[in-house]
């Protein structure tokens, strides 16, 4: 019979076993490092690309510019063939739309003409029907134009800069009524469109209150989310029941026959918001009067 400690050969077999787990735990790391370095570099170009074409949707680009490897270049190129169908596409639509547009004007200009050299009552009829279809036709003609523009390459607008210029133009409209416009925007604020269409939104919201306020009216812009917007427009005003407000969205609808204008304002505000995917509501201003809110796409910075 022999015997022996054997303690020494269980130390060196716990040993043994911590450096294989620690050696087979570093190379675990060390593999899972090298595949995720590996996707990152193999996958940059892709990334890239990804980039490029949400500065496209975002405005901030045309078209993607940048080189790619060989296996990524057909679908660049592609890219930049969709977009410039698209802007060719948009542009055809805006030249239908200008033809249209002349084609219509024209002949109402005759008939308005020709009844306000005609004085009677058939020409006050002629003359109150040309006016309305010459309202009609310019509401739908830029419902056509902002849809038309939906659809193209993004632009980028400063809020600040529009409501700036919005606001000196109707005080100075609106100066025998006394009106003061406080509005307040970040100049970091952009929308997500043309700025004409931004002019036709705010600008209309904005007279609307001109219109109807006691002599103030509060405008403010601020961010909501890195894609949205929100625009308010509030007077101090009679303002509207909750029956008024649904019924002042309708085209054409008028709550006061007493008062101008063509009874499209807030319509056209609606519909061109959600021609741009906005939303539009109406309540009861902190000032005491309507409340004009529009959620509108934020162009990212």
């Amino acid at each position: 019979m022999a015997a022996e400690d054997r303690t020494p050969v269980d130390n060196d077999i716990r040993s043994f076993v911590a450096a294989t787990a620690v050696v087979f735990l570093l190379l675990g790391a060390g593999l899972v490092a090298a595949v995720v370095i590996q996707v990152r570099v193999g996958l940059n170009p892709l990334f890239a690309l990804r980039r490029e074409v949400a500065q496209i949707r975002r405005g901030q680009a045309e078209r993607v510019v940048r080189d790619y490897p060989s296996e990524l270049t057909p679908l660049a190129e592609e890219l930049n063939a969709l977009m410039a169908h698209n802007q060719e596409v948009v542009e055809r639509q805006r030249t239908h739309v200008g033809n249209l547009a002349h084609a219509l004007k024209t002949p109402l200009s005759v008939m308005l003409t020709e009844a306000v050299q005609q004085p009677g009552p058939l020409s006050e009829v002629v003359t109150r029907q040309s006016e309305a279809m010459r309202r009609q036709v310019d509401h739908h003609l830029r419902r056509a134009r902002a849809a038309a523009r939906t659809q193209g390459s993004g632009e980028r607008t400063g809020v600040a800069e529009v409501l700036d210029e919005l606001s000196r133009t109707l005080e100075r409209i609106f100066q025998d009524k006394g009106v003061t416009i406080d509005w307040d925007a970040a100049d970091d604020l952009h929308f997500l469109g043309e700025r004409q269409d931004l002019l036709e939104l705010a600008g209309n919201a904005m007279e609307n209150g001109c219109k109807w306020c006691r002599g103030r009216v509060r405008v403010r812009a601020e961010q909501i989310s890195p894609s949205r917007l929100r625009l308010t427009v509030e007077d101090d005003g009679p303002g509207l029941t909750p029956e008024g407000r649904e019924a002042a969205l309708l085209r054409g609808a008028r709550l006061d026959e007493s008062a101008p204008g063509s009874g499209l304002g807030l319509n056209i505000i609606d519909e061109l918001a959600r021609a741009y995917g906005g939303v539009l509501k109406l309540g009861e201003s902190r000032l005491g009067g309507l409340m004009v809110e529009m959620e509108l796409p934020r162009a990212e910075a």
